[in-house]
């Protein structure tokens, strides 16, 4: 069990490392893919049969939070 949990943590450190020097490289990604989110939502108001992901907001939230993480990350990177 102890080993699974060392390979599992040495694992993740280095998946967090690839990707925050991916997007060290990259500061404006999270933000543009959280503006395309909050545009998918104005589109999905329009859209018949997504009536669910309209009256919850999905795509406003989750790309609002996403803007708001890249621009954390960026501002630390």
């Amino acid at each position: 069990m102890e080993r699974l949990e060392h390979w599992w943590r040495e694992t993740f450190n280095q998946f967090l490392d690839h990707v925050g020097e991916y997007l060290a490289r990259r500061k404006g990604l999270l933000p543009m893919v959280g503006l395309v989110l909050v545009a998918m939502n104005l589109a999905v108001q329009w859209i018949p049969g997504l009536e669910p992901l309209a009256r919850v907001n999905l795509f406003l939230h989750c790309g609002v939070f996403l803007a708001i993480l890249g621009f954390l990350l960026a501002w630390a990177l």
